[in-house]
């Protein structure tokens, strides 16, 4: 796969999978913009690829606009958008028979709302090389309910793979394609129950076909594959990166 002097935009690289795929890029000559409501981590790979941190609200259409445009005007071009940002509020994120209406609003606007400005403003970029690629991120709660229950959360998700459709066959004559990664479970900052606790890994590793929680490495080499010319004849679909669990009856 190659990305030498491409340039990407992971929305969410601030942690996580983000960053994740962010040092991937950047390890593969790419030039990657992050952004962020968090501070800039002290992790970010240091090459060959270059990069740059924007701070700030990605649902706000201002700050996408501005850091999206700055990142093909700082590096002449656009060619990768990378959708990752999202939160999981457990103590929060309920039945909507009970949940605070406020928390879904807030779910919907981080975990969809940001997508659709991000494609809203990179599209334009990515028509000028003449396409590019979109992997958007959800998850395999979008496909069925679960315990305990996250309405917001499973409803956003399931929107992302709409959105990521849409895109994919809005697009498709400009040569972007958009494609939607489903994590299972993950060992990544956005699942903070896990963290410290072997016990709850191993069991919740025990419902994995392949015997393990996933990675954001795992995450990030789909991801890159999606993006590369390798899956240039791949669009529209969602890929659970699983380890096997919604391929199990």
């Amino acid at each position: 796969m190659s990305f030498s002097g491409k340039v990407a935009f992971v929305a969410g690289g601030g942690g996580g999978m983000g960053l994740a795929i962010g040092n991937a890029l950047i390890a593969h000559g790419v030039h990657v913009a992050f952004a962020d409501v968090k501070p800039t981590p002290m992790d970010i790979a240091p090459g060959p690829g270059n990069h740059l941190y924007f701070e700030g609200d990605l649902t706000d259409d201002g700050f996408v606009k501005g850091a999206i445009d700055s990142t093909a005007s700082g590096f002449g071009g656009l060619d990768y958008l990378i959708n990752t940002a999202g939160v999981l509020w457990f103590d929060r994120d309920k039945s909507v028979t009970e949940m605070d209406m406020d928390v879904w609003d807030q779910v919907m606007a981080i975990n969809v709302k940001s997508f659709a400005l991000t494609a809203r403003h990179a599209v334009p970029h990515l028509k000028r090389r003449g396409g590019g690629a979109m992997v958007h991120f959800s998850s395999i709660d979008a496909t069925g309910g679960d315990t305990p229950t996250q309405d917001a959360y499973g409803a956003s998700k399931a929107a992302v793979i709409r959105l990521a459709k849409s895109l994919a066959i809005q697009f498709a004559g400009d040569n972007i394609r958009s494609n939607v990664i489903l994590p299972g479970g993950t060992l990544s900052p956005m699942q903070e129950r896990w963290a410290d606790d072997k016990d709850a890994q191993d069991r919740a590793a025990g419902f994995v076909p392949l015997g393990r929680l996933g990675t954001t490495d795992d995450m990030a080499d789909a991801c890159l594959f999606l993006l590369s010319d390798a899956a240039r004849y791949i669009t529209g679909v969602e890929l659970p990166v699983d380890g096997g669990i919604t391929a199990h009856v």
